[in-house]
């Protein structure tokens, strides 16, 4: 049984990776709301990782950090303010988290951190230059980070296209919104969380424990393919 700390698992991708990680291991929540769930394999801290102290914990396999945002303006829309909130829950926050638990995730099985990014930093996408560069910070700090941690602690970042959760509500708001998103991607559809979370799974298994320092795109081939 590992011990996995999951920063952000009340809601989205966060929770569905909880949930299937609560099913053999124990996990340590993170966030400012708790999940809705009770279960013996789950303890949970009430906190704003920007702005509280992050609880000890003496035992820690993994670390996964799912905050982040959807913050879609022109440009010219974009404050100086929304593109440091942004840097600040994508790459502060995970900054803050590694530095915290680094030198006790050092100490565990098979150490490894999962972190996430974004379709939109490799794939041009208007209105995204806010959220891109902030998810660009984080696929350089896991080139960086796995480079420097890569005979101690494995690190990866998943790269997610739109995954239906409370975070894209306003853009998948409505069947026809839906179905629009649906045929953008050339394999004809878009990811639910749970998809998101197997992927995690697997990149904290000893099946990946040759795997660092990588960011996999789960994009149903909006990235990969020009259809």
């Amino acid at each position: 049984m590992k011990n996995i700390v999951i920063i952000g698992g009340s809601k989205g991708i966060g929770n569905a990776i909880l949930l299937q990680q609560l099913e053999t291991n124990f996990v340590y929540n993170i966030s400012r709301n708790s999940p809705d769930i009770t279960h013996p394999n789950l303890k949970h801290f009430s906190a704003d990782v920007l702005q509280d102290s992050l609880p000890e914990i003496e035992t820690i396999d993994t670390l996964i950090y799912c905050p982040g945002s959807i913050n879609l303006k022109p440009i010219g829309s974009l404050s100086i303010d929304d593109f440091r909130n942004d840097f600040e829950i994508n790459v502060i926050g995970a900054v803050k988290a590694i530095q915290k638990y680094l030198p006790v995730l050092k100490k565990g099985t098979n150490p490894s951190i999962v972190l996430f990014s974004t379709v939109a930093a490799k794939l041009g996408m208007p209105f995204h230059a806010s959220i891109a560069t902030a998810k660009a910070g984080i696929e350089g700090l896991v080139k960086s980070l796995g480079a420097e941690l890569a005979s101690v602690v494995r690190i990866n970042a998943i790269a997610p296209t739109i995954t239906e959760t409370s975070l894209a509500a306003g853009i998948l708001r409505n069947d026809r919104m839906k179905e629009n998103m649906v045929e953008r991607h050339p394999m004809k559809g878009y990811l639910k969380p749970e998809e998101v979370a197997s992927m995690t799974g697997f990149l904290i298994s000893e099946n990946a424990k040759s795997i660092s320092g990588q960011v996999f795109e789960m994009d149903y081939g909006i990235v990969t393919f020009k259809i």
